[in-house]
Order: C-alpha cells, then structure tokens, then sequence
C-alpha cells in the first residue's frame, strides 16, 4: 500500500457545498448534541488519520485529552495541502475546514479507500468548535492556521522551518459549549474506539495521553481482526483455537474475515466498512451470514453429520456462540446517514459470500476436529430451538387465553396507552403490596416477582421460557420472544425495576437486567427501561420527613439544615418531604410481612451533635421496599412529580456483553477477580455488613 507523500496534493481536492448548515443542525452531522455527539468529533478526526494509515502514508495516530477541555490529534500523513486551489481561490488546507464535502475522496486520487466518506469530518469539527488551530507539517515547514466558530482568523502562514522528512497533520479543537450538552471528553470512551480502530488496522501505532490525569494507553495489535476476536472471545470458553481467519481481493474491494465460536448462547458480531462500525451490518453482513449457513450445511451433510431425516441448520443456529468481526475496504462506500450505522453497496454482498465461502470450505476440510464442534453447536441449537418455540408457543397461547386477566399477580393498569403507561417491576410480595396500594391504577401497572429469576446468561431460551416469573413478565408486556418478538405491541413505555437496595435486590436488578440485555435488547435501545431509586434514608424534622437517596444527600440537606437553623441562607435539597406526625407521638411501623423495621441510623457523637443543631429527631435507613407504607413508596419512588428513575442504556455493547458475562457467566474466577479487585472501594454498607 506504500504510495508517494508527494503524489496528495491541491488538485486532489473536490469541491462540492458550502459549512454554514452545521452549525444550525448539528444532529444531522454527528447524531446528536450529547455525549456521543461530542465524541464524534473525536472519531471525525481520528477517522482522517486512519485513512492516511489505509493510504500507506502513516503509521501513528496520537490524541490528547488537554487540561483546558480541548482535543489534539496527530499523525505523521502526508499532511493536509496548504497550496491554493483554483477553484476556491483559498488553501487546500482552508478549503476542506470551511467547506462541506470538500477532500480528497471524491475521486480526486488522494484516497483508495477512506473511513470519512462525506469529506465532511474536519469542517464539521471546525464549525462545532469555539476555537481550531490546524498545524501542517509538509515541504520542510511547520503551517499554522487558527478558528474561531469556523471563521479563519487569518491565512494559512509557515511558522518555522523543519526537517522535510518530517509531515503530518495535528487538529487541536475546544467545542463550543452553547452548543453542546456537555463538553467533558471520556478517557475510557475514547480508549477504546482507539483500541477497535488499531484492531482495524495492521500497522498503525495509537496513542491516547490525557493531560486532566495523567493516564496514557497505547495499542498495536499485529494480528489485526485475528486479535479482535480473541479480545471478543477473551473471557469465554472457545471451540475452535485458534480463530479462523480470511484476507482476499475480489475486484476493488478488500475482505477481512475472522470468527471463532465460544460456549455462550449469543452471538456477538461486529461489521466494518473501511474502519467505520456499522451496527446495523449491511450488505456485507447479509452476504456473510448467508455464506456461514449455507458452508455449515453444505459440510454438515456432505460428512453425515446432519441425519436425512433432519433439516437443515438455520442461520440462527449457525451463528450461535460466534463472535465475528468483518471488515471490508472499498472505494465508494454506500452508507445509511452521517453516521454510517449500515452499509448499503449491492455488490459488497457477493464478494463477501464469495471471499468468505471459499476460504471457510477450506479451513472446515482441513480442520475437521473445530468443523465437528461447530457443527455440534449448531445442531445443539437447532434441537433447542425446536423445544425453545414450542415452549414459545404455549406461552403466546396462554397470553392470549388469559385475555385481559393476564398473568394472575399482575395488577394491570386502566390505561392501554401504551406511552403512558408504566410496569414496575417489584421484588417479593410485601413490596408488591405497598407498590400496589401507593400506586395511580390509571397508568400504573405491578408485577410482584417471586424470589430470583432464572439466569438467563446460562440458559438457552426452551429452559428460560419454562420458568415461571420470566414467562409472566413476557405475558405482561406483550411482545413475545425471539423471532415472534414485536416491539410494536409493547404494552408499557415505562418498564421500572424496582428491587431493594440490598445486595439480594442488586442480584434481582442485574438478572432482569441480563434477560433484558440478551433477549429484549430494543426495550432498552428504545428508552424504555428504567431502574427505580428509592431513598435510602428517612429524616424526621419536626412533622416533616424528608427523604434522601443516598449518604451524600443526607448529610447535604443535614448540613442545610443547620444553615437554615442558624439563620443563613439556604435552602432543602431536591428531595421528597412529606408532612407527618412528631416521631414520638406515632412509632415507627413496617409494611413487610415477616416483620422487619427500618434500622435506626447509627450515629457518631458528631454526628448526633450535627443533626440535634439540624432539629433532626431521627434517621431512619430503610433496606427495603416493604418496609415503606404506601403512602410513603408512592411519595418517594412511584410519583412522576418526585421520584428519580435511571434510563437504562448500552452504549457501548462490547463492554456490556463482557460484564454480564463475567458477573453472570459460568466462569466463577472471572467474578471472584472482579469483586476483589473493586472490594477496596466498597463501604460496609455496600457489603450489607
């Protein structure tokens, strides 16, 4: 791939429209003004210097996270032209800062192949930030360039003069905070798009410095896509080592294949586009997954190993505990949006069916030992799956005789707006008793859970759907299951976890949690799960009670308190405060059936001194839901005017599926070494000491 710095230059670049649509719809370019918004701005430019790698003219990609909130990112490219260019009358460098769609991937000769296909990635960068300075290392100078809200401040000037084997381009940006909703890069977030893209691409060198902490990470991976799914594979139990691997040229087009089947029930896929992720796949994903089916049949009946009287294996089947990543290099990329969520050339199908079959029916003939256990998976799958829809089948059955009883311990709500309506979902019966009572019947809906349900992360769907309580909740929200599954008939917008704030209530919320992951994952990418946040402790001041959620509150309103007391200034936190009798003349009283109390808060003799100067009579902490009186869980948890709730949300599925993995997978090691390394951090509290 090796090519002449010298053969990029001005005439390079196209010109095709004009930047000022940017800065008045942001969300068109980068996806949104959030977090990931503003960390697209980040990939923008990454993303460039990722294509001088494909290119053959670098080999090192650097950012850094700077104290003042800025971002610096270098490479040692050719180096953006500073010459100027006939057709704008201004620096090629100016031109592709200022103008949407203009650069050298249109066809101008600069890329073969490039990750920042609308030629819109530093322009949009320049507009979205307070403040740009562009540096140029190209013919023996250092070339300079500042911005302000994308307007050039002055022309592109040489600043000193260096060594002319040294080039490279260096972005330095500050984002406009009117514009974003906030503007605190993440480390980790970074980190590991930097790790994904160094998979991506053989020989290139990342670094990530941030000057806030003084963290420094740097990869070079020289398996490539090989060492990606080994990075996928990295906790789980593996059937075929080491991974199969593909690289072949069909026309213009490059395929990279790598996959490696594990002992997991999920399949983890990941689709690229020259680096871009793609997590909607595409056409390469559909001519991968129709190769992988058809190979895995074809071997299974060609050596017996599917019966006559069998059918043929499924996709589904085939793709059971795989972890894939599949890169393609092309040099017109097709994508759906900015943000390039899917690709969309026709023909990138058949090449990759092509590349894919050829290489797979190799490597299953001359592996017939992996070959035997990939085909073992895959019809250990399908005998599954074949128990899993028939146990699907009565549950649907069920739902529907059940009419509009539904599941016997659901207390439905009145409502069947499906978006103003809520499921909570409470742990055991006493807490189903005050969540029932404290409840608005109109858009409220209780669905009590009986103990701990099933792990789903160690159970194929027939075992999941034979347990009781999962088969209720599938009942109750309406949406069916796997590839029956409708997100469309939903019955509730707002699906609440509601457990206690012990650490059998944290084991309850990560098992919903892994059954929502794994088998409703579109609940959640549609923003409609939710963990409720019950206060953890109760303050009783005069005839009020005031609640706070977690330590830091308590002694936040204590210490207001006391302000108020003294005479300044100062006023009660956000928090719930309810009018009640004096704690003297009413006893404290539990809802739970087994008898349980609140625990009194044990205090320090400062402590005790603090919240007497507060008027605090007494601290109550409160373990668990039933413990609250309706009108009490109602007031502090279930009442849309108080309560708090956490949108539950993946952004980042990799890490997620390695977490849930460890916490809930079969690997007891795996967990053991993640609580000890966090059980430093850890209060008696949280230990439930």
């Amino acid at each position: 791939m090796a090519e002449s710095k010298q053969q990029y230059g001005a005439e390079q670049i196209q010109v095709l429209e004009g930047l000022e649509p940017v800065r008045k719809r942001p969300g068109m370019y980068i996806g949104g003004t959030g977090p990931e918004g503003l960390h697209h701005l980040v990939w923008e430019i990454v993303n460039n210097s990722i294509d001088e790698v494909m290119a053959g003219r670098a080999s090192q990609v650097t950012v850094e996270l700077l104290e003042d909130g800025g971002v610096r990112v270098s490479d040692d490219g050719a180096g953006i032209p500073v010459d100027k260019m006939k057709a704008t009358g201004k620096s090629a460098l100016e031109t592709v800062l200022t103008v949407l769609h203009a650069g050298g991937k249109f066809g101008g000769g600069g890329y073969k192949v490039s990750g920042g296909l609308h030629g819109v990635g530093v322009s949009v960068v320049n507009a979205l930030s307070i403040k740009l300075i562009a540096e140029v290392r190209r013919q023996g100078k250092l070339w300079r360039q500042e911005y302000v809200s994308g307007v050039p401040q002055s022309d592109v000037k040489p600043v000193e003069k260096i060594d002319e084997n040294i080039t490279g381009t260096t972005i330095t940006f500050w984002p406009e905070s009117s514009i974003f909703e906030t503007i605190e890069f993440e480390y980790d977030y970074i980190l590991e798009y930097l790790r994904r893209q160094t998979y991506l691409t053989k020989g290139v060198y990342a670094k990530l410095l941030d000057h806030r902490t003084g963290k420094r990470h740097g990869f070079y991976f020289e398996g490539g896509i090989k060492s990606y799914v080994r990075h996928l594979n990295a906790d789980k139990a593996v059937l075929n080592d080491p991974p199969f691997y593909a690289q072949k040229s069909v026309k213009d087009t490059e395929v990279e294949v790598a996959l490696q089947y594990n002992d997991s029930y999920t399949e983890t896929a990941k689709y690229f586009a020259n680096n871009i992720p793609n997590p909607e796949g595409g056409t390469h994903s559909e001519g991968f997954r129709r190769a992988l089916t058809r190979a895995v049949n074809e071997y299974a009946r060609k050596n017996s190993l599917l019966k006559d009287n069998e059918d043929n294996l499924t996709g589904e089947d085939c793709r059971e505990g795989l972890a894939v990543v599949i890169s393609v290099r092309l040099p017109d990329p097709q994508f759906e949006g900015q943000t390039k969520a899917k690709l969309g050339n026709p023909e990138i199908r058949g090449y990759v069916e092509q590349a894919f079959t050829e290489m797979f029916n190799y490597y299953l003939d001359e592996n017939p030992n992996e070959a035997k256990k990939i085909i073992g998976k895959a019809t250990l799958s399908a005998r599954a799956r074949i128990a899993a829809r028939a146990a699907r089948d009565t549950v649907i059955r069920k739902g529907v005789l059940d009419g509009l009883t539904l599941p016997g311990k659901l207390a439905d709500c009145r409502s069947k707006d499906a978006t103003r309506s809520e499921l909570f979902i409470v742990e055991g019966n006493s807490a189903g008793g005050s969540a029932k009572g404290g409840r608005d019947s109109e858009f409220q809906a209780i669905l009590p859970l009986r103990g701990k349900i099933l792990n789903v992360e160690r159970a194929r769907l027939d075992r999941m759907l034979g347990n009781q309580e999962v088969k209720n909740l599938i009942i109750a929200m309406g949406t069916g299951i796997a590839d029956q599954f409708d997100i469309a008939k939903l019955r509730y917008h707002r699906i609440i976890i509601m457990t206690d704030a012990d650490v059998d209530g944290a084991h309850i919320r990560t098992l919903l949690l892994t059954l929502f992951y794994r088998h409703f994952p579109q609940v959640i990418e549609n923003g409609y799960l939710y963990i409720a946040q019950p206060p953890l402790y109760g303050l009783q001041v005069g005839r009020k009670r005031i609640y706070a959620y977690d330590e830091p509150q308590r002694e936040e309103i204590i210490d207001r308190l006391i302000q108020e007391r003294t005479g300044k200034k100062g006023a009660l936190a956000e928090v719930v405060v309810t009018e009640e009798p004096p704690v003297d003349e009413t006893p404290v009283t539990s809802a739970a059936d087994d008898g349980d109390e609140p625990e009194e808060d044990v205090a320090s003799d400062e402590d005790k001194q603090r919240r007497k100067m507060a008027g605090v009579s007494g601290i109550q902490r409160y373990k668990g839901l039933g413990e609250m009186n309706d009108d009490q869980l109602w007031e502090t948890t279930m009442d849309p005017a108080n309560r708090v709730l956490l949108q539950v949300a993946v952004e980042d599925a990799e890490k997620a599926d390695a977490i849930f993995n460890k916490l809930m997978g079969e690997e007891v090691l795996l967990r053991k070494n993640f609580i000890s390394s966090r059980a430093s951090s850890l209060s008696e509290e949280d230990l439930d000491i």
